[in-house]
């Protein structure tokens, strides 16, 4: 990273002051964290070990919960260290190094939510085709092909960023390193980043919803024309992964796209965490608590344990 930059590190956001909140905060990402790690665990697990569960919308379930467990470990952990030793310093290359991982499992899991709606496309619009369209070979691809582009699109924004100099403040009003944040304190020209920003944020987000929403309108539609489809079943399939990514896309969106004079830190830390937090945290609840086979499945794990330990 050849720059001019003339700070060595940076100052993360702190928790809040007193021992009491200090605590409830620690305490707060710590039950998240681990509660999203078990979820998300439970789902590999239970996809991995149930043979009816190998079907490729199960296979990209999987490769999400995955990807969630990665993503909330890049910034989680790290604020509950500093919530408890109150060191807050982090260096300029592990500031690069949170962005770049931020920003390639967002992008990832953006791609991943697509896929698995084009999934429920084919599965209720054309099931004659389902496992000649959704075939290993094209699963295989797609989930490499997300992964190859998320490293491209972090790659970009995580050089545009570092190619900065930061001589200002190095406090960042944020729990984790992330762009926005990084332009704020920057004395160089941000111009440039901030059109790559909007450009990749509307070219991604925007293709990713109309994308979705595309999907989501044939799915309706088939199923209402439909007279032998039960449309409260393919309604309560859709509905949580319309929740998911309407969450994600819209905090998203109101981190990256928001104008640098009406940010408020509050607001910015709200929005961070629920990109970041909400949706691993949730993926797993929706995906398992709302999902027949699912249930099903961790009940015959459950059985077969409860029987070898007798």
């Amino acid at each position: 990273m050849a720059n001019s930059t003339m700070v060595t590190e940076f100052l993360l956001l702190g928790s809040p002051d007193g021992w009491k909140l200090s605590f409830l905060y620690f305490m707060v990402l710590l039950l998240t964290y681990l509660s999203t790690l078990l979820g998300n665990l439970l789902i590999i697990i239970v996809t991995s070990a149930d043979q009816n569960l190998h079907t490729p919308m199960y296979f990209f379930l999987r490769n999400l919960s995955i990807l969630d467990m990665c993503f909330i470990s890049i910034t989680v952990p790290n604020a509950c260290v500093n919530s408890l030793t109150g060191n807050r310093a982090i260096s300029v290359a592990g500031c690069a190094t949170q962005i770049f991982l931020v920003i390639f499992c967002a992008c990832v899991e953006l791609l991943f939510l697509s896929i698995m709606a084009w999934d429920r496309y084919v599965a209720i619009c054309q099931p004659l085709q389902y496992l000649l369209i959704m075939n290993p070979q094209f699963c295989v691809r797609m989930t490499l092909a997300s992964l190859l582009s998320g490293l491209v699109y972090a790659g970009v924004h995580t050089g545009n960023t570092f190619q900065l100099s930061f001589c200002q403040s190095n406090l960042v009003h944020q729990f984790f390193c992330d762009v926005p944040s990084l332009l704020r304190l920057s004395c160089s020209d941000t111009t440039i980043n901030k059109v790559l920003i909007l450009v990749s944020a509307v070219v991604l987000c925007g293709g990713v919803f109309i994308f979705i929403a595309m999907s989501y309108i044939c799915i309706f539609s088939t199923v209402l024309k439909s007279p032998n489809r039960a449309p409260g079943k393919a309604f309560s399939t859709c509905t949580p992964h319309i929740l998911v990514v309407s969450v994600f896309l819209s905090s998203v969106t109101g981190v990256y796209l928001r104008p640098s004079a009406n940010s408020d830190t509050l607001q910015d830390l709200i929005l961070s965490a629920f990109y970041t937090m909400v949706p691993p945290f949730l993926n797993p609840l929706i995906y398992s608590l709302r999902n027949k086979q699912v249930k099903e499945a961790v009940r015959k794990i459950m059985g077969r344990q409860f029987l070898s330990e007798k």
